[in-house]
């Protein structure tokens, strides 16, 4: 009985956390607003792909940022080729490359004239780039920080690729003057409702396919590996195989997050693949809970909120990181398990029977 009172709990606080980010469109009507709050529920969305390869598998990916920023270059360079002509060079070329006297469009931009293969690459190339590194990484049996240096230092060299590589990337410009996503008839200004209904299903929906993959057999058994990977190996696991899913579900959801903060912020840079950001990613999820994709979003929306606040306050202007930094440290050192910590405890404490609220358990131990 208690065990079904837990978990509807939780479901009514997932039921909760959707309605009330549904709700932000018709509470408020501020187009600036919404494009703002869309950034925060994308973040979320990147929160939750993060819990999902450390906090429940154990791989701390430093670079969860490379997955976002090739989501948001796939879907940004087809973005660029649907702009108007006038903001392209001869022959639809990119402005950027008309300045750096590129003759041609490059074999590889052709495709992106489809906007459903930039979608389909904005998930294939993370998840492929996550399966051949994860390959690597785990069947060489690479555990703890190990994986965690080695996937920054595939966030730094891919992000100075992209900025060596300005010819075709735009460099420290990145892609911009992008035009507006167009599916099925519906135009996704980057200050419109529909737009931050977008980013609000694809969290809700990252939400979903999380819970669902963490209540498989396949997720019972990430777990186990982050719990002790050396005994689950011992029952006849191959845990490399478990630990590369993770890596790649982890790698497409970012992707997908990346392709729609192209859409809402109307370009792509080589700062959706900074440390900086991939190292916020993992403050969001300690903040909220990392071993919980509500805690991890929570965290995200939370943390990025009152950063968004602070920084937008003119007293706050010159001392927001210095708040930010101790809030970080205040949860880490209070809460080790995360905010969602504390939802959890309350759950547990209402779902216990009145009298085993009021009187204290007894200490069999103490028994004579």
């Amino acid at each position: 009985m208690r065990q079904l009172l837990l978990s509807r709990a939780w479901i009514a606080g997932y039921a909760l956390l959707a309605i009330a980010i549904l709700a932000v469109p018709v509470a408020i009507d501020d187009p600036y607003l919404l494009n703002k709050f869309a950034r925060y529920l994308i973040f979320a969305t990147l929160a939750v792909a993060l819990s999902l390869s450390w906090g429940y598998t154990g791989i701390l990916n430093l670079g969860q940022a490379v997955s976002f920023g090739l989501g948001s270059y796939c879907m940004s360079m087809a973005l660029k080729l649907k702009t108007l002509p006038i903001q392209t060079g001869t022959g639809g070329l990119p402005d950027f490359m008309v300045w750096n006297n590129v003759p041609s469009l490059p074999w590889f931009w052709q495709p992106f004239h489809s906007i459903g293969f930039a979608i389909a690459a904005g998930i294939a190339v993370p998840v492929g780039l996550a399966l051949i590194l994860g390959w690597f990484i785990f069947r060489a049996r690479v555990a703890g920080v190990y994986v965690s240096i080695i996937t920054l230092a595939l966030l730094v060299i891919i992000n100075l690729l992209i900025i060596d590589q300005q010819r075709f990337t735009g460099g420290f410009n990145g892609l911009t003057d992008l035009s507006d996503l167009q599916l099925m008839g519906i135009d996704f200004d980057p200050y419109s409702a529909a737009t931050y209904y977008l980013a609000a299903a694809v969290l809700i929906l990252s939400l979903i396919v999380g819970l669902a993959i963490i209540n498989s057999k396949a997720g019972l058994i990430m777990q186990a590996i982050r719990d002790d990977e050396t005994r689950v190996r011992y029952f006849g696991y191959d845990v490399a195989a478990y630990q590369i899913f993770a890596l790649s579900v982890s790698a497409g959801i970012s992707g997908v997050a990346g392709m729609l903060y192209a859409v809402v912020m109307a370009f792509a840079s080589p700062t959706f693949l900074s440390v900086q950001l991939s190292l916020s990613i993992v403050i969001w999820c300690a903040v909220g809970g990392r071993a919980s994709l509500i805690g991890a979003a929570i965290g995200a929306l939370l943390v990025t909120g009152i950063q968004g606040s602070l920084s937008e306050t003119p007293i706050f202007l010159n001392t927001w990181l210095l708040i930010m930094g101790a809030l970080f440290v205040a949860v880490v050192l209070l809460l080790p398990k995360g905010l969602i910590s504390l939802v959890q405890s309350a759950i547990t404490l209402f779902s216990r029977p009145v009298a085993d609220r009021t009187v204290p358990p007894v200490n069999k131990t103490m028994v004579g």
